[in-house]
């Protein structure tokens, strides 16, 4: 219901936009359409690998792993894989809901959400480039670590 009503006001704000100057609404169109063509092949591959691995790994496997039971064993590999990773936010947050779902713990979904937002292990030569290499490992090390505590801290008030 939500969805359809964020559905709505856009395609009534575009409109309005569009009655009060056609030609920057078009402008601002095909920008966002080679922004969205621009992202696509990344977006379809991570979406392909989400796929794969949900059809994959069953939800005992999923709970196994990371599962509630799991404990810190878990979290450290959910933490991990979030480090590892490079998924851009709008596909981690029903990625994570699809785990939970699938019978995977709070407390992880919410490390391996933490490390993927704040830790990056595949970003790290070009962060290096800009911050240099002390800062870079500082600021990896010092986010790694708070994952834990906002996932502990998740897991006190939802779990």
């Amino acid at each position: 219901m939500f969805t359809a009503f964020l559905y709505a006001a856009a395609a009534v704000f575009l409109v309005w936009s569009y009655a009060r100057d056609s030609k920057k609404t078009k402008t601002a169109l095909i920008k966002a359409w080679k922004a969205f063509a621009n992202i696509l092949p990344d977006f379809a591959v991570v979406l392909a690998l989400i796929g794969i691995m949900l059809t994959y790994l069953s939800p005992e496997t999923i709970a196994a792993l990371i599962g509630q039971e799991s404990g810190i064993a878990g979290m450290i590999l959910s933490s991990l894989v979030g480090s590892a990773t490079l998924i851009p936010g709008f596909v981690a947050f029903p990625l994570a809901a699809s785990l939970l779902k699938q019978g995977a713990g709070v407390m992880q979904i919410a490390v391996f959400v933490s490390t993927l937002m704040m830790v990056g292990l595949v970003t790290a030569p070009l962060e290096t480039k800009y911050f240099g290499r002390r800062e870079t490992m500082i600021r990896n090390f010092y986010s790694f670590v708070f994952s834990f505590f906002v996932a502990a801290v998740i897991g006190v008030v939802v779990g």
